[in-house]
């Protein structure tokens, strides 16, 4: 059936990311304990709680703080916390205007506020978009929502939201836990690899014929 609605991935897909960037600014800080980054004491009660705005950016600062063991401002934490985004490339806001002439297109990211309010700056300055659901015909946000990918009630959310066709609903994520998610509950996908990027999967603003979606 025919592809009438896609839903995006934010990072990995629009927005060029890299974690390790993040990680190397807190080593130079003076942070160097990093099998600790992968503890549930950071990915859940940290940073999952952050991204679902569970944590206000000013506590999350203290308690990153306490959790690193270093002494450093919140300009510093703020720094760091962004050095793992890229600037989001024109080409692909090219790409997204064009997509959106054919298609019904959603925003859906695991974000926090402090990513949020750099990307946002960078898309207002740069772009003249006051705000993702200018350019898209609605962005979501874990930290808005209080929901995180892969949970299934996020994908629910937007889907009941804007009463969509699971039969013709497509949604690109770069993450396969996400991917999956989305799968079980009847959504179709394309998990987007690196070294591939949206410009790989469009023509015209159309999906390339034979895309391989599941």
């Amino acid at each position: 059936m025919e592809i009438k609605n896609i839903i995006f991935d934010f990072g990995g897909v629009i927005l060029d990311i890299d974690p390790q960037l993040t990680v190397g600014e807190f080593a130079k800080l003076g942070f160097n304990d990093f099998e600790k980054l992968n503890t549930l004491e950071f990915t859940e009660e940290i940073l999952g709680k952050f991204e679902r705005g569970i944590l206000t950016p000013e506590v999350f600062r203290d308690k990153l703080r306490v959790f690193l063991d270093i002494k450093i401002s919140d300009q510093e934490i703020d720094d760091a916390w962004n050095a793992l985004l890229f600037d989001i490339p024109g080409i692909r806001i090219d790409i997204i205007e064009q997509v959106k002439s054919n298609y019904q297109i959603f925003l859906l990211s695991n974000s926090n506020e402090i990513h949020y309010d750099l990307f946002i700056r960078d898309l207002q300055l740069r772009f003249g978009y006051g705000e993702f659901d200018e350019l898209f015909d609605k962005a979501y946000f874990s930290f808005d929502l209080h929901l995180l990918k892969p949970n299934p009630e996020i994908f629910e959310f937007v889907i009941n939201q804007h009463d969509l066709d699971l039969s013709t609903t497509l949604f690109i994520d770069d993450n396969i836990k996400n991917i999956e998610a989305a799968k079980k509950l009847g959504i179709k996908t394309y998990h987007l690899t690196k070294p591939e990027r949206i410009r790989d999967i469009f023509i015209d603003g159309k999906i390339i014929e034979g895309l391989d979606i599941k």
